[in-house]
């Protein structure tokens, strides 16, 4: 019998096997290859969502009557919810509102650009198998994390120049439109540090994106509640310092000019990316610092089903989404005194922000009412996103190589997402009641609250069978239904003040149920959505039924 004997006088050279991110380069053209797409369409996106509202509001403000309209409101906690807490506001000019007021929308986008770029890249790669096959070579342990770090950078500089360059394009002052450039570039590369760690954590890609995700939710929710402390002369404003979004904002663009906030990012950047590093060399490949939970030995017996699958997959999901939109809901409604007496003085057309000024309480209400169904489609489409991952990463083939049918993975899938939509828009609402009963002192709208919160299901079902419809037919294009999301967002928040024509508005699912209680439910919209979504639904499943699994 032969044998193998290991000479262990041979010694191999440290420049010969190797640093830890020996093969960097290689990865970071490899992923600017696969991300030839996702790379202009993030970066390009967000410099001409800026350009589309420096447009809009060069429209709109056509004297300085028009922009004395616009600083009671601005000043206000509601602006300061909404927007910031608006620097120079007191002798407000057009560029100074850009940053102020729709600079947050943006920053979101580039942290949500950073955080979704490094999970792409790391962890998924990894539940993939792909990155088994790429370590194979002559590759070091952190070559990838350095590799996607770099990527994120080089978007988030390329995002700050573009949207500087633009604004500065526009006649406003080059220091500051340079600035504010920066001031969102560096929140792309925060939650990119934030999701260096995340990745580390869970061995789930869609764990890892979902807890930098929430800490994305934090920051906002954080900053809105700083910066409304502040507009109300609270004790409470140092909530935004806590919040690297806020840090961004305290820049104050045009007006201070202040870039030390900046270092604050940097600095918190770079602790979270060599935390990511540390993080990465104390786990196995594939595996994460906080193992999954074992499960019994034994199943129930009413987990024998497709159906039982699905709502065990979306549990944990269903779980957080529930406990993050209570909590939000009870934050805002306890705000909600401080935000009508910051209106009292608004003109009328900002006024109709939150939906007109005969009844400021139930426009505030109906506004947040649809604030809560955007944050609830969110859920709807990370969990179509989530089903794409589970056939991608071959989990889905040895669920269907049993008795289970395509048309009925899908349907058991969509099904318990239906169902959580109106769950959570019913938790938001609780949420929110109490926290606006308790701030008023008045409980009598809390059942027109609740109506007018789970009124949004149609919306956000149809949103949900569209995105079910692009997986089903063209999957690689799932992503696009956020665009859909963010119009939804951008009419239902801006069409008053934007002059957006109604035809325009109309185009987003959101628009048509109405936002109660300020306005009546409409049953014929709430029928037509309901049954739209449903046929929807149904054509994705049987069109799922005709593809195999594995898709591109």
């Amino acid at each position: 019998m032969a044998t193998l004997t290991l000479d262990r006088s041979v010694r191999v050279a440290p420049s010969q096997a190797g640093s830890a991110v020996t093969g960097t380069g290689t990865l970071l053209r490899f992923m600017l290859r696969r991300d030839r797409i996702r790379f202009p369409a993030w970066t390009l996106g967000l410099a001409l969502l800026m350009t589309y509202f420096a447009t809009a509001l060069e429209t709109f403000v056509e004297s300085p009557a028009d922009l004395e309209g616009l600083t009671a409101f601005s000043g206000s906690p509601a602006g300061a919810l909404f927007g910031g807490p608006g620097f120079g506001f007191d002798e407000l000019t057009v560029e100074r509102f850009l940053a102020g007021q729709y600079g947050l929308y943006v920053a979101i986008g580039a942290g949500l650009m950073g955080l979704l770029t490094v999970v792409r890249h790391t962890r998924a790669e990894e539940r993939s198998g792909r990155a088994e096959l790429v370590r194979a070579n002559v590759v070091g342990r952190h070559a990838q994390l350095t590799a996607v770090l770099v990527l994120a950078a080089m978007m988030a500089a390329l995002v700050a120049l573009l949207i500087g360059g633009l604004m500065a394009s526009r006649g406003y002052d080059v220091g500051g439109s340079v600035l504010f450039g920066a001031s969102v570039g560096t929140v792309g590369l925060v939650f990119a540090g934030i999701a260096a760690v995340t990745v580390q954590l869970s061995e789930y890609p869609r764990a890892a994106s979902s807890t930098a995700g929430a800490l994305l939710g934090a920051a906002f929710v954080l900053r809105g509640l700083g910066d409304m402390a502040a507009a109300q002369g609270s004790g409470a404003s140092w909530l935004s310092w806590l919040s690297p979004i806020g840090w961004s904002q305290q820049t104050a663009p045009y007006v201070f000019d202040r870039w030390w906030p900046l270092a604050i990012s940097l600095a918190f950047a770079a602790v979270s990316a060599a935390a990511g590093y540390a993080l990465s060399a104390r786990r196995d490949f594939g595996a994460g610092l906080v193992p999954p939970r074992p499960g019994p030995a034994r199943a129930a017996a009413w987990l024998d089903g497709p159906l039982a699958l699905a709502f065990r997959m979306h549990r944990a999901s269903l779980i957080g989404w529930s406990v993050g939109l209570l909590t939000a809901g009870l934050a805002y409604g306890s705000f909600t005194q401080p935000l009508l007496d910051g209106f009292t003085e608004a003109p009328e057309d900002m006024v109709a922000i939150m939906g007109g000024a005969e009844n400021l309480l139930d426009g505030y209400l109906g506004t947040m009412g649809l604030t809560m169904a955007l944050a609830v489609g969110v859920y709807a489409v990370l969990a179509m996103q989530a089903l794409r991952a589970e056939e991608t990463e071959g989990r889905a083939e040895s669920v269907l190589a049993t008795a289970v049918s395509r048309p009925a993975w899908i349907g058991s899938h969509l099904a318990v997402t239906a169902v959580g939509v109106p769950w959570l828009l019913l938790v938001a609402g609780l949420g929110m009641g109490v926290g606006a009963a308790v701030s008023t002192g008045d409980a009598g709208s809390f059942g027109g609250l609740l109506l007018g919160h789970v009124a949004h299901t149609p919306a956000v079902w149809l949103l949900l069978a569209v995105a079910a419809l692009l997986y089903a037919v063209v999957p690689r294009v799932l992503p696009a239904i956020w665009v859909v999301l963010g119009y939804g967002l951008v009419v239902g928040y801006f069409a008053p003040i934007l002059e957006i024509p109604t035809g325009a508005v109309r185009l987003s699912p959101f628009a048509h149920v109405g936002e109660h209680p300020l306005e009546d439910v409409s049953v014929l919209a709430v029928v037509v959505l309901t049954v739209l979504a449903a046929v929807i639904a149904q054509v994705a499943r049987l069109a799922f039924r005709r593809d195999v699994v594995g898709r591109t």
